[in-house]
């Protein structure tokens, strides 16, 4: 059978993967097609952030960024007339992030500037390697999205950033008010607004009781904050049940299903909000297994969207709009950099609600309705 594009990417990937860096040509050999068609692969890698390509050597993106190939870059002609090269450090690559750096390479090429991308797999000594390579190849700016701590950051884990030797703009992360660095330009999500769509919509439907089950993560606290005003506002009773943290990452353990199933069973809880999608794909499978079929019997939409339309059901998402963030980051920072003295600015992007199939949109509701006269 014919190797497939993804099963080759998939290839290059594993092969980066164990080498760190090779060139191009070196690729091709390892892989058993053309040069050209390895050029090929890896720009499609690079462009959303899975490899790093520079000069003929392709490396993995977690890989310390070099000073040399990273003063060659800045160097380079463009070929667009503004020159300006910047400097993008992210936690991932992939899962969430792969949109942001999409949309800020289309950015970046409308805008006829240069995106170096360095990725940090969420260590924090790399933010700072990172940082300190590419000021030392000259980049005219940064966009930053430090790995701090999940409730961060505190005054110690900001400080580095706080006064940053070129303009910078966070992506998707916030300096608390009183913290220095508060000032920074940023550009976010507003996931609070997000999770209040989603609660609202299930209310339409005709729930009085709504659950939430929350990974920790970086936006957990902007999720509880949008759902908890939502039910307030909506005159709900509060069925948080998200955990306590579970270490870095916080990917292990329960994140509330086994409360939930205890109230579906009882009958006193028919519709949950869960973030992340991830953990929403678990739910789905552990309410199947206990014989709760979704729209039928409960009403999912989970928070993020990179796996929700494939679940065995389609899930109901908040979809941030993670291109959109990474397109405004990079313009913002141009901006900047042409204008130093202009106000600062805090952008916030609104997430879509995706309607699919695990909501139960259209369906009668499986109760009194809140609202019934309006169905979402």
């Amino acid at each position: 059978m014919r190797e497939s594009v993804e099963q080759r990417h998939g290839r290059i990937l594993r092969l980066v993967r164990e080498r760190e860096s090779l060139r191009v040509s070196e690729l091709a050999a390892g892989l058993g097609v053309s040069v050209e068609t390895a050029r090929r692969d890896v720009a499609a890698l690079a462009a959303v952030g899975r490899v790093r390509r520079l000069h003929g050597t392709v490396t993995w993106p977690t890989a310390p960024l070099n000073a040399r190939d990273a003063r060659l870059a800045r160097r380079t002609p463009s070929g667009a007339p503004s020159g300006m090269v910047l400097g993008m450090v992210v936690p991932v690559s992939d899962y969430y992030f792969r949109s942001v750096i999409q949309g800020a390479r289309r950015a970046a090429a409308d805008a006829g500037v240069r995106l170096l991308v360095g990725v940090t797999d969420y260590t924090s000594a790399r933010d700072l390697q990172h940082v300190a390579t590419l000021l030392d190849a000259g980049v005219d700016g940064l966009l930053l999205a430090p790995s701090w701590a999940l409730d961060g950051p505190d005054e110690a884990e900001a400080a580095p950033f706080a006064e940053p030797p070129v303009p910078a703009v966070l992506v998707e992360r916030r300096i608390p008010l009183g913290v220095p660095g508060s000032h920074l330009d940023r550009v976010v999500s507003d996931h609070a607004g997000g999770a209040a769509l989603a609660v609202r919509h299930l209310a339409r439907l005709g729930h009085r009781r709504v659950a939430l089950l929350a990974r920790h993560t970086h936006t957990r606290a902007a999720v509880r904050e949008g759902y908890r005003s939502a039910v307030r506002a909506l005159g709900l009773p509060d069925d948080d049940l998200s955990p306590a943290p579970y270490g870095p990452g916080g990917r292990r353990g329960d994140i509330g299903g086994d409360r939930l199933l205890e109230l579906v069973a009882r009958g006193e809880v028919r519709a949950g909000l869960v973030h992340t999608d991830i953990d929403a794909v678990d739910l789905l499978h552990r309410l199947h297994a206990h014989g709760v079929r979704v729209p039928e019997d409960f009403a999912l939409v989970c928070h993020n969207d990179e796996l929700a339309a494939l679940a065995d059901v389609p899930l109901t998402s908040v979809s941030p709009a993670t291109f959109a963030v990474g397109e405004a980051a990079v313009r913002l920072l141009v901006r900047r950099l042409e204008d130093p003295d202009a106000a600062h600015s805090a952008v916030e992007w609104l997430p879509r609600l995706v309607i699919r199939d695990s909501c139960g949109a259209g369906r009668p509701p499986a109760g009194p309705a809140l609202d019934a006269g309006r169905r979402g």
